[in-house]
């Protein structure tokens, strides 16, 4: 065994964000490639010297080969121990937990979170600091930097190690740890939730399902739901982890995990259901006959947290992203804490939650998660509304309607208009953004703007400033229109339109969203021009 030294080129020069760098998995495999960018992340936090790391990922393919490298090179390069999970599998929120639990100096992260998975499909790898939390900027900027000159790498020649055998081994110089990667987890919920209230709701007659998508949330929700919560065999739909996700999409939304939202609409499905994704850091929540939007979900966990053990002292305050709905507003004002509002990505929240200024975080794009870990977390969420429910003891539709009679409704949907001429879309947002300050007091299909912006986030703990993180337009009586940009397509680019009306408790409760919404989508459509500059009559995608 010996540590070689060996020659590559610099990167294409594309900026890791807080989600890792994300390419297909062929790109990860070519030769050098992975090695450029694991070498680039070691260099960027001062080396790997006397440092300990967590290493896992979301069980895709090319996810066990890149933790053997990954291994050679952390050992080469001066690593004193690895925690990795077994087989190679860490859902992102467990590897979070590890990595604040036993103190270590970050972890390596293998996941391109809900994209699929395969030898043509989509591969992904972030480095998460010791909070547990994603890389801030300022880390991965200088990633970026050595990715644009780095000219070599340290590696071991060795053959790969067992990672199915939990125990310790070394490599080189360096312990390699194998963990159970549900164990330490499975503790953690322990102590926020109340299994036995949940474990008696399943005996009384509850029935619930949960879809892992063939991906890594399976063996937790096998080991929790089934095997600590006593819900009958079979709960856990989809539960073995799959290099290809089942040739599926591990995106728990109704569109991607229809045959779930099928069973529920049904009427002899069952009382609750839910789903995760790839990496087991998001969430879909459903009902007997319905669907909660991630935004809703978000409000009415703040509303209830208070019902599991784990957040009975009450919240220090709430905290969601720009694009997701108000609703969470309202009820931290009724609870008399603060509410944030951040730009999108869980780094935001992280800073929030280490400084005890907020204790719930949500994402309108299904990710919720505590200052449990630093990272959002689809089980989680899962065990909350479980907690809730066991405790309240009605339907997920009379929890919903109950809220909405207290707070008012926030009807909100996002459409997406995918693939739009990339010169086009940055035309629009430019001409929106230039006439913004003339904006308050236009009447539109009869709503009148009250405020416009292009929203900028003044961070309260570290006092920096992310500015041009979307046009938000918003009408008198709470409803409003939110338009962003988004750099996840891989043709053109992705316009993403918020949509948002606010119905007061004693107004209409149940109309249908779309229809909820039409005069807002009028509004937004002719302040923007959007149809007649995208060319497009109605969105690829709402939800």
């Amino acid at each position: 065994m010996s540590r070689v030294t060996r020659s590559c080129t610099p990167f294409d020069g594309q900026k890791p964000g807080t989600s890792g760098l994300r390419k297909k998995t062929r790109v990860f495999m070519q030769d050098h490639y992975l090695e450029a960018f694991v070498q680039s992340i070691f260099n960027a936090i001062g080396g790997a010297e006397g440092k300990t790391f967590v290493i896992g990922g979301d069980g895709r393919y090319f996810n066990a080969e890149a933790i053997q490298t990954i291994l050679r090179m952390a050992s080469a390069n001066g690593a004193t121990r690895a925690v990795v999970g077994q087989n190679g599998l860490l859902s992102t929120p467990a590897a979070s937990n590890l990595i604040r639990q036993r103190g270590t100096d970050g972890g390596l992260i293998l996941s391109a979170s809900h994209n699929p998975g395969g030898i043509d499909e989509d591969f992904g790898l972030k480095f998460n600091t010791p909070n547990g939390g994603p890389a801030p900027e300022k880390v991965t900027e200088k990633m970026f930097e050595q990715t644009k000159t780095l000219s070599e790498y340290h590696t071991l020649e060795t053959a790969d190690i067992d990672l199915g055998a939990i125990g310790e081994t070394s490599l080189g110089k360096m312990a390699v740890e194998i963990v159970d990667p549900v164990e330490d987890y499975t503790a953690l919920m322990k102590t926020l939730f109340d299994f036995d209230a949940i474990r008696a709701h399943i005996k009384g007659g509850f029935s619930l399902k949960f879809d892992a998508m063939h991906a890594v949330t399976g063996p937790y929700a096998t080991a929790i739901l089934e095997g600590e919560l006593g819900a009958p065999e079979g709960t856990v739909m989809n539960g073995v982890p799959k290099v290809d996700f089942g040739k599926g999409h591990p995106d728990p939304n109704p569109i991607w995990a229809k045959p779930l939202v099928d069973l529920v609409m049904s009427a002899d499905g069952p009382d609750f259901a839910a789903a995760s994704d790839g990496d087991g850091d998001r969430n879909m929540i459903l009902g007997k006959g319905l669907y909660v939007t991630p935004s809703d979900s978000l409000a009415v966990l703040a509303a209830n947290a208070h019902l599991a053990p784990g957040y009975d002292k009450g919240l220090a305050g709430v905290a969601r992203s720009m694009p997701t709905s108000q609703a969470a507003d309202r009820v931290a004002e009724k609870l008399g804490i603060e509410c944030f509002e951040t730009p999108t990505g869980w780094k935001f929240f992280g800073n929030l939650l280490d400084a005890g200024r907020a204790t719930l975080c949500g994402e309108e794009s299904a990710g919720t998660g505590s200052d449990h870990v630093r990272e959002k977390d689809g089980l989680w969420a899962v065990l909350l509304w479980l907690n809730i429910l066991a405790v309240r003891k009605v339907s997920v539709k009379e929890i919903l309607m109950d809220h909405w009679q207290t707070y008012g409704r926030n009807y909100y949907s996002r459409h997406d208009y995918e693939a739009v001429d990339s010169d086009k879309a940055n035309t629009l947002m430019a001409d929106l953004e230039a006439k913004l300050a003339d904006l308050p007091g236009t009447e539109v299909h009869g709503l009148t703007v009250s405020e416009a912006d292009q929203f900028a986030y003044h961070d309260p703990v570290d006092g920096s400033v992310s500015r041009n993180q979307g046009i938000r337009i918003l009408f008198e009586g709470g409803s409003r229109g939110v338009l962003r940009l988004s750099g996840t397509g891989t043709e053109g680019a992705t316009l993403r339109v918020y949509l948002e009306r606010y119905m007061p408790a004693d107004g209409d409760l149940e109309i249908e969203t779309q229809a909820a919404l039409k005069d807002v989508a009028a509004a937004i459509g002719e302040i923007s021009g959007l149809h007649a500059r995208t060319g497009r009559d109605a969105p690829d995608v709402m939800t």
